[in-house]
């Protein structure tokens, strides 16, 4: 649920928050699955900047998610529900009929007390783990591996999901629709887990003040037409100007942007992708 803010200070005019006593049952982590972790600040070895618009934050501990889920064919239930500042959707603590503890992605609309399985033989129901040959068409899935039992790589964020569209027994190949429209062949041998992402609510939040980006490590961006023609491409000119005779718009290094195709053109996975996933240009009127 989104909670509006009330107005005391300018900063919180507008300003929306998850209420997250409304999903989350636990205030501390797990100590046993927890490490800190050095930050960044968008900079390499050398100290130079490589990923711009990062630095400073709060400082946050790394809990260790399961996104392997190796545990084959042993019942787990859901302890706890929390936070995780370092993904979007909810993470939560399960523990196994071994006595085992491990952190993992917490489903939408699991709550605390249910079981789940990872096993082949597993029902198709919210928070079960089976291969993608298992699963019926139309099933909703998240947490997806791109190399059998690799671990997932795919649809991780917080309210995603993809969806089943074909299954090809002969080939062992399944064909799924991502997030992003993209529809891929995947072999049926790869395992993912049944249902969504909690935390759907999450790209609806209005942060209200740029103090919340710096409290998240985002430092600001200044628009390339508000620069001078040696800092940007689009830099130069009396007032608000257009990008005049370029082809399209550019990065402040001279390349495209905006819906240019960025994929290597002879990558090895391109004979797995059936339909391309969308962008700004190929969904333009």
């Amino acid at each position: 649920m989104i909670k509006k803010i009330k107005p005391n200070t300018p900063g919180q005019r507008g300003m929306t928050v998850i209420a997250y006593k409304d999903y989350l049952t636990a205030t501390k982590p797990l100590k046993s699955l927890m490490a800190g972790r050095n930050k960044t600040g968008g900079r390499n070895n050398n100290g130079r900047m490589t990923a711009p618009h990062r630095g400073g934050g709060n400082k946050k501990n790394y809990r260790f998610v399961d996104f392997k889920y190796n545990k084959i064919d042993i019942p787990a239930k859901l302890e706890t529900i929390e936070y995780d500042p370092y993904r979007s959707g909810f993470i939560g603590v399960v523990v196994y009929a071994d006595g085992e503890r491990r952190y993992i992605l917490v489903p939408k609309s699991m709550k605390v007390g249910q079981t789940f399985i990872v096993s082949e033989s597993a029902k198709a129901e919210t928070g079960n783990r089976l291969p993608l040959a298992k699963l019926p068409v139309g099933t909703f899935i998240f947490n997806i591996e791109l190399k059998p039992l690799k671990g997932s790589a795919l649809v991780r964020s917080a309210g995603s999901y993809a969806e089943i569209v074909a299954q090809d027994p002969d080939t062992q190949i399944t064909q799924i629709k991502l997030p992003s429209g993209e529809i891929r062949k995947i072999q049926s041998s790869c395992w993912a887990t049944v249902g969504e992402v909690s935390n759907d609510e999450y790209r609806l939040v209005n942060l209200g003040k740029a103090g919340r980006s710096r409290h998240r490590g985002i430092r600001p961006k200044v628009r390339g037409s508000a620069m001078n023609p040696v800092d940007h491409p689009h830099g130069g000119g009396e007032q608000k100007q257009g990008i005049g005779l370029r082809r399209g718009p550019k990065t402040r290094y001279g390349k495209q942007a905006y819906g240019v195709k960025t994929r290597t053109p002879k990558k090895y996975s391109n004979s797995m992708i059936v339909t391309r996933r969308k962008t700004k240009r190929n969904t333009a009127k």
